[in-house]
């Protein structure tokens, strides 16, 4: 793992959400981040502004200030530039949605995750990467439909979204869309290219993980119970294929489909991301 010197250089990227959501975090950051190395700050006022500041970040290690969508965002960003294997990732976590950002080791609190990046370490990160370039850095789940209706809005996009809020009052009030009931999902689950569960087994929650043993991804289904519950299918590997009839999934913070295949495959040590030293 790298270390790091204060006197590196760093480009600050402050998610518009976390400054409106919790703007004294946000500034508590910003002083022990500049008090501390050569600070560039940018708060950029949209997604494409984001992707124009990061890739104009030369030499600076870019730090976002954020929630985890705003992570995801700037991971996405560098894998597609093809640019996030020489670029390590700072993280002060800012914002409602921070789940995957404290699993993957960000501290909690601006005071401690200011530090980490001034003073942590590097920790290189799996990611799992789908045939259609989208990333996951924490955890894939394809649930069942009602729990995805029932998901809250990624914080990270509320910002940028706000100028279209009043058009949105204007139409008034409308009905609620209706809940599709929860039902099971007939799925083929194949791993390496190996069949795990087939469609003649129903199921009721899939999540696949990266960062097992060896870049492996670790592969849960639980297929459905009647009664007592099922025991679940676990299995690991550096493919994992999902088809079947059409289905959704959750990407980290992000809701994608409906699609009727998709392939995730383990990029090992595909990213770097600061933390504290252990």
């Amino acid at each position: 793992m790298a270390t790091f010197a204060t006197s590196d250089q760093l480009l600050v990227i402050i998610d518009p959400a976390a400054w409106e959501r919790d703007g004294e975090s946000v500034r508590i950051a910003k002083d022990v981040l500049s008090a501390g190395a050569a600070t560039k700050v940018c708060m950029p006022d949209g997604p494409e502004e984001f992707a124009r500041v990061l890739a104009r970040r030369g030499s600076r290690r870019p730090v976002v200030v954020g929630d985890d969508g705003a992570l995801v965002r700037a991971v996405t960003l560098l894998h597609r530039q093809r640019e996030l294997a020489g670029c390590v990732l700072s993280m002060v976590p800012v914002g409602g949605t921070l789940g995957v950002a404290h699993a993957l080791g960000v501290p909690d609190g601006a005071v401690a995750a200011a530090r980490a990046v001034l003073d942590g370490v590097e920790r290189r990160r799996d990611l799992l990467v789908d045939d259609s370039d989208g990333v996951v850095l924490g955890a894939l789940r394809i649930p069942p439909l009602a729990a995805l209706a029932e998901a809250p809005e990624p914080v990270g996009a509320r910002g940028w979204l706000r100028p279209y809020q009043h058009l949105v009052r204007s139409l008034g009030a409308r009905p609620a869309p209706a809940v599709p009931r929860p039902g099971p999902a007939r799925l083929r689950i194949e791993v390496d290219g190996e069949t795990v569960v087939d469609l003649d087994q129903p199921v009721e929650r899939v999540s696949v993980t990266p960062g097992g043993r060896g870049g492996l991804a670790e592969v849960e289904v639980r297929p459905l119970s009647v009664g007592a519950e099922a025991t679940p299918v676990r299995a690991a590997g550096r493919t994992v294929t999902v088809a079947g009839s059409d289905f959704r999934y959750r990407a980290d913070v992000t809701v994608a489909g409906p699609v009727r295949r998709r392939t995730w495959r383990v990029v090992e040590g595909a990213w770097g991301l600061t933390v504290p030293p252990s």
